[in-house]
């Protein structure tokens, strides 16, 4: 019996067209590709990843910039109360890399609406919170909840818009926003602390959490399929990469306060920090499936894009430590400070603007060029400082490092990920990584570096202040009987009265220290700046000499 044959086709029959197949994902558990929203929906995104960003942003900012305040409240010296700000940021510094890959295990719309529910939980807390101990935990679980908010405002920024806007718009609004916390802060603090005390802090905390909680729900992430990625491997070199980073980023904040020297157990820290991160590397480099690859991470063009968002961080801390530090060792509070935050916050805005008009893969190195040059002219400027400087006469210096802030960080990060997808989309983890790390670490290190710097010049200028003012010196025994005679009106006994002018003479020594200190910080990083940007362009001029060579001998660039 023959074999059942099908139909032929008619000749005059087209055949039949296929489907054209639906746009893959980026990475694994990726939303697939959408198509932009309308411009109403659209806003509405953007403006939930602006509140998103400022809930997380001012989270942290608020401990930065009133310190001094919740010691009080707490019982607190202010060496203890930085340990607020220590253990926020333990989690904080390494949880991005465990929730990138949450994200792709149990849906982004998931993990996002779990995580402001929890951020909202933990700011709750804080109502019953009346001791150091009791806030120092807190504290650390806030750091935990805090972790991916910073990630959920960029995918709401990245939400519904063109392709070929994310990389411009997007991220350039999305990186105005985080870095808008500590002059947002700054601004908004006194306000807060005059109407209801340090928890007031809290409670508009908590009233951004709720405004988010509720964005969240209402416009919805789209959510990829779910992928498996968490193994028991990436459990056990996650908690290596938590101890290292937390160790680490405890020493370098409140290493400075304790001085590096004088307390043996920061030493320990950073011992057990690298120590548990080397472990961590030889983990991963045996691994088929490593959750970092620790390979690509230390080959020449990573350690240069590392190197590179690490000085930047550094000479940022100018305006997030140094600025703002040399006005509170003048005396100078928040609310005397109020006009130069609003001018970092416009300056800011204004530079993420400019940016997303401006950022193009072509125009990195130019845009990067410009920002130091502008970091160059701002930190020169502020490094003519006096006792007698005040804000207004550095809005023009901040106006500069802001907005070389904004020009700054968007073009590294499009360079990032476009070398991280050259190699592939599962390099872009890596990737990310690097990037937040080196943002939330350099920050640190920065502000480490800078403050450390202040305290060694400030006693070699006072050493060499009180060489030069010697007690028999008629100006100085002028100045004393001056000061004395503030107390005359108080104090009748001439002997204590000389003795309480010869120590206010010693703290006007001490802040002239200071003042030259900080001048001595100011024109570090200005030469730091400098030095930045002559590797710069001597690394343009020899990709451009290598691209010219290539053309020459018909080789691909």
């Amino acid at each position: 019996m023959s074999a059942v044959r099908p139909p032929a086709a008619h000749e005059d029959e087209k055949p039949v067209e296929q489907a054209p197949e639906a746009p893959r994902p980026l990475y694994p558990g990726a939303p697939p590709p959408q198509p932009p929203k309308p411009l109403p929906q659209l806003l509405l995104y953007m403006f939930a990843a602006t509140v998103i960003g400022l809930t997380q942003a001012l989270g942290m900012s608020f401990i930065t910039v009133t310190i001094q305040q919740i010691a009080g409240p707490l019982k607190a010296t202010t060496a203890e109360a930085t340990w607020l700000l220590a253990v926020y940021l333990v989690p904080n510094a390494s949880l991005t890399l465990m929730l990138f890959k949450m994200r792709q295990q149990f849906g982004i719309r998931r993990f996002a609406e779990l995580s402001i529910i929890l951020y909202v939980l933990v700011n709750l807390c804080h109502l019953w919170v009346n001791s150091y101990e009791a806030a120092l935990v807190v504290r650390f679980f806030a750091g935990v909840a805090a972790a991916p908010m910073s990630s959920i405002a960029i995918l709401y920024m990245l939400e519904g818009l063109p392709a070929q806007k994310k990389f411009s718009i997007g991220i350039c609004a999305a990186m105005t926003v985080i870095s808008l916390g500590t002059p947002l802060a700054g601004l908004m603090a006194p306000v807060l602390l005059d109407h209801g005390g340090w928890q007031q802090l809290y409670v508009f905390e908590i009233g951004l959490a709720l405004i988010s909680l509720a964005l969240i729900y209402k416009l919805p992430l789209v959510s990829g399929e779910r992928v498996k990625v968490i193994s028991r491997n990436d459990l056990v070199a996650f908690s290596f990469l938590f101890i290292g980073m937390g160790a680490l980023t405890v020493a370098l904040t409140v290493g400075r306060i304790y001085w590096w020297t004088e307390k043996p157990w920061i030493g320990g820290l950073m011992i057990v920090g690298i120590a548990s991160l080397t472990i961590m590397a030889m983990i991963e480099t045996h691994r088929e499936n490593p959750l970092l690859d620790v390979r690509w991470l230390t080959s020449a063009e990573i350690i240069h894009f590392t190197g590179a968002l690490l000085i930047f961080r550094i000479i940022l801390s100018e305006q997030s430590s140094g600025a703002r530090a040399f006005f509170m060792m003048l005396g100078l509070g928040n609310e005397q400070m109020r006009g130069l935050y609003i001018v970092m916050i416009i300056a800011t805005i204004v530079a993420g603007a400019t940016c997303s008009l401006l950022l193009k893969p072509g125009r990195v190195a130019a845009l990067h060029a410009f920002a130091l040059v502008l970091l160059i002219i701002g930190t020169w400027l502020d490094s003519q400082a006096t006792s007698l400087t005040r804000p207004p006469q550095m809005y023009l210096s901040q106006t500069l490092i802001a907005f070389a802030a904004g020009l700054y960080l968007p073009p590294a990060m499009l360079v990032g990920i476009m070398a991280a997808l050259k190699r592939g989309p599962s390099y872009l983890l890596s990737f990310i990584i690097v990037f937040l790390t080196t943002q939330r670490i350099g920050g640190i290190l920065g502000s480490a570096l800078l403050g450390s710097f202040v305290t060694w010049r400030e006693q070699v200028h006072s050493a060499a202040l009180v060489q030069d003012l010697a007690g028999g010196d008629p100006l100085v025994s002028q100045r004393i009987a001056q000061l004395a005679g503030a107390y005359g009106q108080t104090i009748g006994d001439a002997a204590v009265r000389k003795a309480e002018g010869a120590m206010l003479f010693a703290s006007q020594v001490r802040q002239q220290a200071y003042v030259l200190a900080y001048n001595d910080g100011f024109r570090f990083l200005c030469l730091l700046a400098c030095l930045a940007l002559v590797v710069l362009i001597i690394d343009v001029a020899f990709e451009t000499w290598e691209h010219k060579r290539a053309a020459a001998e018909g080789l691909p660039a």
